[in-house]
């Protein structure tokens, strides 16, 4: 995205990337220990962390996500090549979205060409990944994968229709798989879409009441990828990282595991300095929290493509907490871009949230603007990220550009491990 760099081009210098978490920088430090940028418009102060509880006030409310972090990459090799599989997103057939990435001696990866169709990864424990399709039309860098257990037929397994989780139709590929969608709602003829669907909206799953977003069914054949990933994965490493860190460097205190194993590829950061002591603070100060879910796929680092369909869900306790909160004069700050994707596809015309899980398209941009969300807490972002469009439609291209330059004349840190930036409207 280059409409905040238009007019005035400006990089992340490579020394303003966060290396390491902030307790592991020194002796003594906590997650807490990074620095907060507040903008009020284009006022800009500079603060630590902890003392986030003095910026908000009573019966404000905040949007926290509590998809869990997955060890999400795996070592495979596609005939002679040694590969790392990033496993992003899964769909309601027990296939996965997947990237291919090139080891580069480092302990990261670099870019690689996906597929082709029908090509095989091998796995740990003799499970076999199968590439089928490109996830978007004109893109190959993700695509839709089906792993197969160990001993399983050429990975011709009985599944359903891949919903919703990519811009297809989700149809058969073969003739060993049947037309049946795994969570009995066809988006085609029952599941509809809601209305905010037609015009950038949700691509709803057909659920408005707050449950679990879709029953994954996984056919005869088909490998448990969670488990794997459990016994052989890693967290999703990029090469502006210092070394490899354990998987709880990369959830947050709001992380709660899901029962089918659903998660993030790639961590919900924005809430990483937060601690319990500072929670505790909060709640005592009268701040509440609204838990949500949204389960993250693979950002496109080099690409910086927007986001891809995601899973999400908005309980029936977070929306009434949300709708009292903006009657009763508070402010909604959502914890990351993760968190106002969820809620803002919750929201209707109305601007009233309602209960809501499926598969959300939503993609906001100052066109589209926000009709919930009044601050969002959030990292620092490349100049090309599509994210930046969501920080101008909460806050205004002004004061978007106004925090960069302060972010950058500060010396502010970059990245999953670096430091935050508060927008307020």
């Amino acid at each position: 995205m280059r409409a905040l760099a238009r007019g005035r081009a400006w990089s992340v210098p490579e020394e303003l990337s966060a290396r390491v978490p902030a307790e592991r920088r020194g002796p003594g430090l906590g997650r807490d220990a990074v620095r907060l940028l507040v903008s009020r418009g284009t006022e800009v102060t500079h603060h630590a962390f902890p003392e986030l509880p003095g910026l908000l006030r009573a019966g404000d409310l905040l949007l926290v996500n509590t998809s869990p972090t997955l060890a999400a990459a795996a070592d495979g090799r596609l005939g002679s090549d040694r590969v790392v599989v990033h496993f992003s997103t899964r769909g309601e057939d027990g296939r996965w979205a997947v990237e291919l990435r090139a080891p580069d001696g480092r302990g990261t990866t670099r870019p690689r060409a996906g597929g082709p169709a029908g090509a095989v990864v091998e796995l740990a424990e003799g499970v076999r990944l199968v590439l089928e399709e490109p996830l978007a039309a004109g893109s190959e860098r993700l695509w839709w994968a089906r792993a197969v257990a160990s001993g399983a037929r050429d990975g011709r397994v009985r599944g359903g229709n891949a919903l919703g989780g990519g811009p297809h139709d989700g149809g058969a590929h073969d003739g060993d798989a049947t037309g049946t969608d795994a969570t009995g709602t066809d988006a085609r003829d029952g599941g509809a879409a809601d209305a905010d669907a037609r015009d950038g909206g949700t691509a709803d799953a057909g659920t408005r009441d707050g449950g679990a977003a879709g029953r994954v069914v996984r056919p005869s054949g088909v490998a448990d990828v969670p488990g794997l990933l459990r016994r052989h994965g890693r967290p999703i490493r990029y090469a502006y990282t210092e070394r490899d860190q354990p998987l709880s460097a990369y959830q947050t205190v709001f992380a709660l595991p899901g029962a089918d194993g659903a998660g993030s590829a790639e961590m919900p950061s924005a809430a990483r300095p937060f601690t319990p002591r500072l929670v505790a603070e909060l709640v005592s100060r009268g701040v509440q929290f609204a838990p949500l879910t949204l389960h993250t796929g693979v950002a496109s680092a080099e690409a910086h493509e927007p986001p891809y369909p995601e899973r999400f869900a908005v309980p029936e306790a977070s929306a009434r907490l949300v709708n009292a909160a903006r009657a009763g004069g508070g402010r909604v700050v959502a914890v990351g871009t993760t968190a106002v994707r969820a809620v803002e596809s919750a929201a209707g015309a109305d601007g009233i949230v309602r209960a809501c899980a499926g598969w959300t398209d939503l993609v906001v941009t100052p066109g589209r603007g926000v009709r919930v969300v009044d601050g969002l807490l959030t990292g620092l972002h490349e100049p090309e990220a599509s994210h930046l469009l969501m920080l101008e439609a909460v806050a205004g291209r002004e004061a978007v550009e106004r925090g960069y330059e302060e972010a950058l004349a500060g010396r502010y840190l970059w990245h999953e491990f670096g430091d935050v930036h508060l927008l307020l409207r």
